[in-house]
């Protein structure tokens, strides 16, 4: 069963971008071992595109890196490069949130399961 949806804040390191999302307090958050996201070091989750919002004026301190098939839409920011949210490959009408970019204090339970990007045939 899925937990209550709450209000989660997050934000990049300079706090120029800001955004709140809509999200059970209970995730599970996947660490992949892949070449792009071990070197980043996310652990990220994914919710709905509609419940997640950009705050003020943060869209203009964003930039867009892709790459491969250019399916994911790795998003970050202009001036501290920090990544908080991207939409995967795997879910166009989702977003993924990296997990350390949230208020950890909303959510009352994270696990956190790992991926083998490495030898997906994705």
């Amino acid at each position: 069963m899925e937990s209550e949806l709450v209000l989660h804040n997050g934000d990049c390191h300079c706090k120029k971008v800001r955004w709140k999302v809509q999200a059970p307090t209970s995730v599970i958050a996947w660490k992949f071992n892949c070449f792009d996201y071990s070197m980043r070091g996310n652990t990220y989750f994914t919710v709905p595109r509609q419940r997640f919002e950009l705050l003020g004026d943060s869209v203009q301190f964003i930039t867009t890196y892709t790459f491969g098939t250019h399916t994911a839409k790795h998003t970050f920011y202009k001036f501290c490069g920090i990544s908080s949210f991207y939409t995967p490959w795997s879910n166009l009408d989702g977003i993924g949130l990296t997990l350390i970019c949230l208020d950890l204090g909303t959510f009352s339970h994270v696990e956190i399961q790992i991926f083998d990007g490495k030898n997906s045939k994705n």
